[in-house]
């Protein structure tokens, strides 16, 4: 049976500022994580995933709910809970600038016990890893941007903590470095088997790094899955459709009024419809209208579909359901 790394369970947080409306940042999150498990926080800036990490990291209080990571509870195991975490902050300044990239490795790992000779190996392996050996040397504050990413990066996975938190670990990255650095991550994630959270609003990121997703809005938690298993469920209803001639108004008009997640394009001998159903049965009720108002298939095919689409499509059922909830 695997055991549990982290558990957060009702977890609610809202910020108070004087002269200002009240902000549920999270609003009752409750999850796992299992030992060697990575999982990516997923949500667009403002869904709650910073506070969240915050909150397990005891750098802020909750104001309901319980933390526990490795069967001990932050607030009563704190600071010791600790030693067993490490995190690359978002927004935050992970390094000292005015140390080397090297000076911070040896400091912040100086700052969990290691400071064996023996370990430097280790050191220089992730420098190298994180092709930073000829900065190695180099004050912080002269780095680039994705460079010093890479250090802060280091300096936490340099501590060997079992549990590692990255906070939205590409944010201001070129797309080279970007894609560098994911691939550099996906590989330490199947090497150390060490337990990996992920926030990120960038959809390829968790879906390059993470096995599992947890897809946040609003602070509250809209769905807890595999990525893999979140994909092959959306693409089963996902549709490309090319008709040979342009449709009626009155068909298109009926389309758009019966399936809410369907684009139509003009092509040159046609229109392309691409479309999600809702569910499985939709197929046949699309098909029939589409008989009835005299349209010609050409083509249909299953549409690829990506973590992108599995967030707009879950977000958009998200906005129904409230919209229904709350219609006179």
């Amino acid at each position: 049976m695997e055991e549990t790394a982290l558990e957060v369970e009702a977890m609610s947080k809202t910020y108070r500022e004087r002269g200002r409306q009240e902000v549920r940042a999270v609003d009752n999150v409750s999850f796992k994580v299992k030992q060697q498990e990575v999982v990516g926080l997923l949500g667009p800036n403002g869904a709650g995933k910073t506070t969240i990490i915050k909150c397990i990291l005891g750098l802020m209080q909750p104001d309901a709910g319980e933390i526990r990571v490795f069967g001990q509870d932050v607030t009563k195991h704190y600071p010791r809970v600790l030693e067993n975490m490490s995190a690359v902050l978002e927004g935050s300044r992970n390094l000292y600038w005015r140390l080397t990239a090297w000076e911070n490795v040896l400091f912040f790992a100086g700052l969990s016990g290691i400071s064996s000779r023996d370990t430097h190996d280790y050191f220089n392996y992730l420098i190298e890893l994180f092709s930073l050996e000829d900065k190695k040397n180099v004050e912080v504050r002269k780095l680039s941007q994705g460079m010093k990413q890479k250090a802060s990066i280091v300096c936490a996975l340099a501590r060997r903590t079992p549990l590692v938190f990255l906070d939205e670990p590409t944010l201001g990255l070129d797309v080279e470095t970007s894609l560098e650095l994911r691939q550099i991550l996906k590989q330490l994630a199947q090497q150390e088997h060490r337990t990996i959270v992920v926030s990120s609003h960038n959809m390829d990121v968790i879906q390059d790094i993470c096995q599992r997703v947890i897809i946040l809005s609003g602070g509250r938690i809209m769905v807890d899955d595999h990525v893999d298993h979140l994909i092959k469920l959306f693409e089963t209803r996902a549709y490309r459709i090319a008709l040979d001639g342009h449709p009626s108004s009155e068909l298109e008009e009926a389309l758009a009024a019966r399936f809410s997640s369907i684009n139509m394009a003009a092509q040159k001998y046609g229109v392309e419809i691409k479309i999600n159903l809702s569910d499985r049965d939709d197929i046949y009720l699309l098909m029939d209208m589409l008989r009835s108002h005299g349209a010609i298939i050409d083509e249909i095919s299953h549409e690829d579909i990506d973590l992108e689409r599995v967030f707009l499509e879950v977000v958009r059922r998200e906005r129904d359901e409230y919209a229904s909830g709350h219609s006179i």
